[in-house]
């Protein structure tokens, strides 16, 4: 089997690639690169992976990457996926995310190509919650608060429409956050370590810098996140979408106290108005039901683990 990952040198393209080449050794696994990716995240499985150079906003290049490579499952995980970004980048988080799905399944068509696509979706496609609408499910209402939201719906509509269109054997997820090593330090729970760790080294002055602590989120390990992709296209329905999270939600100031309980760090906490959204969704809680009826998935790593193994990560690394 061939399998295809775009965005394999992101966060949870690197992971998703560690557990396929750890329990699919028989997969041949590609994946999608540009030019100035930067490639810390697959160093240690370079040797195990064919790297295709191309970009979702060339359709030129991706139909080389596909004509040659000719997956039987793609894992479509390339994003603009940080929100405060989209807020000063909206057209190019549009560009990447949305018009760039486009680009991708237009190659698909073009080339004649009929592989199993997970389009990986958020939890932010929900947006504004109503207390009465949690934990939310895959039919609760879709109010995106940030350009970024909004271009997930479009990735999430475009796969549902592409399916019934033409066929393409999508399958979409909705993952709610999730963290571990290897997180992006541009990422609440990632940041928050990084700042300890520095604080740690003393290489900054003993301030933890914040945004809204009141915001709660659905954290899974992005270990069993991975997992849960590679069954979802594995038992997944095509033209189908399903929620992947834990089920429970956490406040951002207990995230950060969980971190905190595991370091010796003496700090202070103040509120950076920059790190405050236009608009915040209050609070993502999920359903997961579907899909583990379905797979009989169940997330293993608790948050408090992964919390630690991303500390850890922070460590070894500054």
């Amino acid at each position: 089997m061939k399998v295809l990952i775009t965005g394999i040198t992101g966060f949870a393209g690197s992971h998703l690639a560690d557990y396929i080449l750890a329990d699919f050794p028989d997969v041949e696994l590609f994946g999608l690169v540009r030019w100035r990716s930067r490639m810390e995240n697959v160093i240690h499985i370079q040797d195990s992976v064919s790297f295709c150079e191309g970009d979702l906003k060339d359709i030129v290049s991706l139909e080389k990457c596909l004509a040659e490579i000719k997956p039987d499952r793609i894992f479509h995980l390339a994003a603009q996926s940080f929100v405060p970004t989209s807020w000063k980048c909206p057209s190019e988080t549009f560009a990447i995310n949305a018009i760039g799905q486009i680009n991708l399944f237009e190659a698909c068509l073009l080339l004649g190509l009929s592989p199993k696509i997970q389009v990986a979706g958020s939890s932010e496609e929900y947006g504004f919650v109503q207390p009465d609408e949690l934990p939310m499910t895959e039919t609760s209402p879709l109010r995106p608060l940030s350009p970024y939201a909004v271009s997930k719906v479009a990735q999430d509509l475009l796969a549902y429409q592409y399916f019934k269109s033409y066929g393409l054997r999508t399958v979409r997820t909705r993952g709610f956050n999730h963290t571990g090593p290897r997180r992006g330090d541009v990422f609440i729970c990632s940041n928050f370590a990084k700042q300890i760790v520095e604080i740690e080294k003393q290489k900054r002055d003993p301030v933890i810098f914040v945004g809204n602590l009141d915001a709660k989120r659905d954290f899974t390990d992005v270990r069993d996140t991975v997992r849960a992709y590679w069954l979802s296209l594995e038992k997944g329905e095509e033209g189908e979408v399903y929620n992947i999270g834990s089920g429970k939600a956490h406040s951002m100031r207990e995230v950060l106290d969980m971190l905190l309980e595991m370091s010796d760090a003496d700090v202070k906490v103040e509120v950076d108005p920059e790190r405050l959204r236009p608009s915040d969704v209050p609070i993502l809680e999920s359903d997961c039901s579907k899909f583990r009826a379905l797979t009989g998935w169940e997330p293993r790593i608790p948050l408090k683990q992964s919390l630690l193994d991303l500390l850890n990560y922070w460590r070894e690394t500054i």
